[in-house]
């Protein structure tokens, strides 16, 4: 069943009582990717990632705009993984405009409390960092600044913002022991 993000009526409950949800937002090369990554390799099995980018781009080749199916796909991703007991990460630049209805809904339906963190990342460190991406000779310094939204905060102050003098390491570490996920074995699947 769809959420009423996407457009039902009735909200249905998501995951079970011992799985997490993880989003992870922030500008373009903020490192929500790395992270992600980080959180799959500490943790191992039974951590789904739901990619932005992955579903958007390659999935659907869709463009990032208001009411674009990605939207609803990202929703029902996650929420197919959390019942089928995976702790999921949602990561992406995931606009407050365009993704917060959809974040909200998800939190609000998510069994146990979900961690939302917003990677802060100022506009110069935005630019060196993109510089060392595969993608850095395809995407310019102008669509850079074009996709840039300084502290693209959900409303509610329900995002922890983790600034850019926090290293990888960090900020892995951070998640994992916030969301208790440092303290649960993998799961063997």
């Amino acid at each position: 069943m769809l959420s009423p993000a996407v457009g039902n009526v009735a909200a249905v409950m998501v995951g079970t009582e011992g799985t997490r949800l993880v989003v992870l937002r922030g500008n373009s090369a903020s490192g929500k990717s790395a992270v992600a990554a980080g959180l799959r390799d500490r943790f191992g099995r039974g951590l789904a990632l739901v990619g932005q980018d992955n579903l958007r781009r390659i999935v659907l080749r869709e463009r990032d705009r208001p009411g674009a199916a990605n939207i609803g796909l990202i929703d029902l991703t996650a929420r197919y993984a959390l019942d089928a007991g995976f702790h999921v990460v949602v990561e992406g630049i995931l606009y407050a405009d365009r993704y917060g209805d959809m974040l909200d809904q998800l939190r609000a339906d998510h069994r146990i409390p979900t961690h939302s963190y917003y990677l802060d990342v100022p506009f110069g460190e935005t630019l060196a960092r993109h510089a060392t991406k595969p993608i850095a000779d395809d995407v310019n310094e102008s669509q850079l600044r074009d996709w840039y939204r300084p502290r693209d905060l959900l409303p509610g102050g329900t995002e922890t913002v983790i600034g850019a003098d926090s290293t990888l390491e960090e900020t892995v570490d951070r998640i994992l022991l916030d969301t208790g996920l440092a303290h649960l074995p993998a799961v063997d699947r």
